[in-house]
C-alpha cells in the first residue's frame, strides 16, 4: 500500500506547538495551497491541515510562521474526536515526515517579506512552475570571496565512471 503527499502552498498562521501527555512536541499548522478550476483558469485554494511530531515538530515552530511557502512531505491519515457537544468529528490531515522551505530567503525579501495573499505569479524560489509543467532548480548566489565552490561547464568532458 503507498500513503504519501507531497504539497507545497503558504502557512495560514503561525504553527502551534503543544506537548501530549508523554511531553512529545506536536506542532499543527494549515497549508494554502491554490489550485486550477476547469478551463477558465480560475483558481480555488484548498486548505490542508498538517501534524508534526517530535523534533520536526520543534523545527516548525522555530523557523516556519504565517504566509511563508513550505514544501510537505507526508502521508494522509484521518483522526476522529469528539467536539464540546460530544458530537463525533473526523479530520483529514498531513501527518508530516519531512518539511523544507519552498523559496529562498532573497525570494521571501524581494517580494517584501512574507507575502500572506494569493500569489498569481510563482516566485523564482519556487522549484514547480505549473504554468509550462517543467521542474527547474531554485536560483542560488555563490558566495562572495574564496569559496571551494565554482560553476561547472557545460562540457561533460569523459565521465571516470
Amino acid at each position: 500500500m503507498l500513503n504519501k503527499a507531497i504539497l507545497m502552498g503558504r502557512l495560514t498562521r503561525d504553527p502551534e506547538l503543544r506537548h501530549t501527555q508523554n511531553n512529545t512536541p506536536v506542532a499543527s499548522f494549515t497549508l494554502a495551497i491554490d489550485r486550477r478550476k476547469g478551463s477558465n483558469g480560475e483558481r480555488q485554494t484548498d486548505f490542508i491541515d498538517c501534524v508534526a511530531w517530535g523534533r520536526q515538530g520543534e523545527f516548525v515552530k522555530q523557523w516556519f510562521a504565517k504566509g511563508v511557502m513550505a514544501i510537505v512531505v507526508g502521508r494522509i491519515q484521518s483522526r476522529n474526536w469528539e467536539d464540546k457537544n460530544g458530537s463525533k468529528r473526523t479530520t483529514i490531515e498531513i501527518n508530516v515526515d519531512e518539511i523544507s522551505f519552498g523559496e529562498t530567503k532573497k525570494s521571501r525579501e524581494a517580494n517584501g517579506g512574507y507575502d500572506t495573499g494569493y500569489n498569481s505569479g510563482y516566485d523564482s524560489g519556487s522549484q514547480i512552475r505549473p504554468e509550462n509543467n517543467s521542474y527547474s532548480a531554485p536560483a542560488f548566489d555563490l558566495p562572495d570571496g574564496d569559496s571551494d565552490f565554482a560553476e561547472l561547464g557545460d562540457d561533460d568532458g569523459d565521465v571516470p565512471f
